[in-house]
């Protein structure tokens, strides 16, 4: 493989070539090719449930806490356990646009495809504070597979020519379907921002204006 379309961090290069093999199950041939992760969730056999189909099971209360008190609080999730035909059931946050969305199911997606062990929501401890420590989180796993799916969306082939060509965030998110801070995300961990950084200011634009 050519590591110039690589980044130039070790675990860039690792998340980038897992997600150059998402791209290509997906049967994505040009870097610049916007991904559709609700397309490729059916060929990793989930499904992706809209919230309208899972509301007359949700009691009022529920409901409230899901879409308005803590509707910034989740961003979306997957069962454990999967249906009786094999799939696993995603549940997206419809508050949220599908830029967004998208993000979200890409990195469900992505914990299908790397083999990732789901993590499970339960009581399992209490710290100091008395607080309940509910989840059995892997930070590590959760990174894998939040950067898989950024870079899946947003190669860094791709990105790297958009920035040199002088494309502002919004523009190169607009391209990819996807927000503008996960552009400015990949671009970060793909030591590509200083690089975007000078062209806005050989153009007399700021980071804030575009």
């Amino acid at each position: 493989m050519n590591t110039e379309n690589l980044p130039p961090t070790r675990k860039g290069r690792n998340y980038e070539i897992k997600a150059l093999g998402l791209r290509d199950f997906a049967g994505l041939r040009r870097d610049d090719e916007r991904l559709d992760p609700f397309e490729l969730a059916r060929y990793a056999n989930l499904l992706v449930a809209s919230f309208e189909q899972l509301e007359p099971f949700l009691s009022e209360e529920t409901k409230r806490r899901l879409l308005d008190d803590s509707k910034d609080k989740w961003s979306g999730g997957a069962c454990s356990q999967a249906l009786p035909d094999g799939r696993k059931l995603i549940i997206l946050n419809p508050t949220h646009g599908t830029n967004r969305q998208n993000a979200t199911l890409m990195e469900e997606i992505s914990h299908v495809f790397l083999g990732h062990k789901p993590s499970r929501l339960a009581i399992t401890n209490y710290n100091k504070h008395g607080q309940i420590i509910a989840r059995d989180y892997h930070a590590e796993i959760e990174e894998e597979a939040y950067s898989v799916g950024a870079a899946a969306l947003v190669p860094f082939s791709a990105l790297r020519r958009f920035v040199l060509d002088g494309r502002t965030s919004r523009e190169i998110a607009r391209h990819f379907n996807v927000s503008r801070e996960l552009v400015e995300y990949r671009m970060k961990v793909s030591r590509l921002w200083d690089d975007y950084k000078k062209s806005l200011i050989s153009r007399g634009e700021s980071s804030e204006s575009v």
